[in-house]
């Protein structure tokens, strides 16, 4: 989490009435800075309770614009805007089957579950044992009992509900992993923090008939994808 100062562990004092109120400020602010446009995405940011996927002693700080540790090995939840940042670019919507690399706290893919509606798919890889878990429990006690949660290293994708129509990286890779663009359908996007140079660009590609379309978002700060596409794993062959 270089780069970022993280609030000191609290005990919870907030109530389910104050976090509400943070809540819809998030969204208004989210709205007026340009992050969010999407009536879906503001709906499923709205409607998901982001204090409920943080560890209880960070529980307060749910609605700041800073990273906040998970259990599991550098694992981190996003910063709210991070959210928007990258389900408004791939154009996330209803009817999506939806694949996440990097479950985290869960809180991303209750987003996406929402977002995509009955008559979508999402589908989350987690490579930490313990992260793993604490979204599991996470999700099953927020109601969120049909996403297919995969343990397992995500840069290998999940071929076998492939193909996806959206697929998104929460962690940053030097290259984005070959089997992820195999598994997005034609006309499907994809997006993950690609560091190239110490830095990292956010970057949405476009799987159209006759090739990729490559496009930068903008500069971000994320921790590492881990797994055999993580720094000093294997490339493709």
């Amino acid at each position: 989490m270089q780069g970022w100062i993280i609030p000191p562990p609290k005990e919870p004092v907030k109530t389910r009435a104050q976090f509400r109120r943070e809540r819809e400020e998030k969204v208004r602010r989210l709205a007026r800075d340009g992050y969010l446009n999407s009536d879906r995405i503001k709906d499923a940011m709205l409607k998901v309770r982001r204090e409920d996927f943080i560890p209880p002693l960070y529980r307060d700080y749910a609605y700041l614009e800073v990273p906040l540790p998970l259990p599991g090995e550098n694992a981190t939840i996003s910063c709210p805007h991070s959210y928007p940042l990258f389900y408004e670019p791939l154009g996330l919507d209803a009817g999506h089957k939806f694949l996440e690399v990097g479950l985290g706290s869960g809180y991303g893919t209750a987003l996406a579950r929402e977002i995509v509606g009955p008559n979508g798919k999402v589908v989350s890889i987690e490579i930490d044992p313990e992260t793993f878990e604490f979204a599991r429990k996470n999700l099953r006690k927020a109601g969120y009992d049909d996403i297919v949660l995969v343990l397992g290293d995500g840069g290998l994708g999940y071929p076998e509900l492939s193909p996806f129509d959206r697929i998104c990286v929460t962690s940053a890779c030097s290259e984005i992993p070959p089997p992820l663009i195999e598994q997005l359908r034609a006309g499907g996007r994809l997006i993950a923090p690609v560091s190239e140079q110490g830095t990292q660009d956010l970057v949405l590609l476009e799987k159209g008939r006759k090739g990729i379309k490559r496009r930068v978002i903008c500069e971000v700060l994320y921790v590492s994808l881990k797994g055999g596409y993580g720094a000093g794993g294997f490339r493709n062959t």
